[in-house]
């Protein structure tokens, strides 16, 4: 059963009846909302949101990123399946599949984050929602439901984080301003 979360709230990542994840997808979907034309009618505009993955080491330095432009982590444990510029499509527009039991040692800390890259702020965004997925079993372990008003372009999502032998997730769901990763590392390491 998915758990809906709520920001701040922290998630173990452990199966129900024991084990660790393995294999976990973030999934990224969205609508465009209609605009209104001159005689009332609609006409949907492209929104371009990218899903992103950050790889952050025991200091809190940057060590990887996977996004639109680097599909794949510099080890490969992290894999972003592509680039979806319109949000057309049903179910997850972007996917970041993430190999947990691969992940280098030195990398303590995966972020989530979203961005529009076209630039148009959240209220232009319907549907809006982020999930995390048991790869193996293909459950739904966790949801975050974006809301479609707000005047910012851009949210870190969650991080993933080593909770000892296993992993843990805490829904963050910060607010921020930017295009790509780059311009939200400011904002996202207050939250490592």
């Amino acid at each position: 059963m998915s758990i809906s979360l709520q920001k701040g709230q922290r998630v173990s990542l452990a199966k129900p009846g024991g084990g660790a994840l393995s294999r976990v997808r973030m999934g990224l979907g969205w609508d465009a909302v209609a605009k209104r034309g001159l005689f009332g009618k609609g006409k949907s505009q492209n929104i371009d949101l990218d899903a992103s993955c950050l790889l952050f080491d025991a200091s809190r330095n940057l060590a990887d990123a996977v996004w639109f432009r680097q599909l794949r982590s510099k080890d490969g444990s992290v894999l972003h399946t592509g680039d979806n510029l319109t949000g057309e499509g049903a179910g997850d527009d972007e996917v970041i599949n993430v190999d947990l039991a691969s992940v280098p040692e030195n990398v303590t800390q995966l972020v989530f984050t979203v961005n529009s890259f076209t630039g148009q702020d959240f209220s232009q965004i319907a549907n809006a929602f982020c999930r995390l997925v048991d790869e193996t079993t293909g459950q739904e372990l966790a949801r975050y439901d974006l809301t479609g008003a707000g005047r910012h372009n851009a949210q870190i999502m969650a991080k993933v984080t080593r909770d000892g032998a296993g992993w843990a997730m805490t829904a963050i769901g910060a607010t921020a301003t930017g295009r790509t990763f780059q311009d939200l590392l400011p904002a996202v390491s207050a939250h490592l």
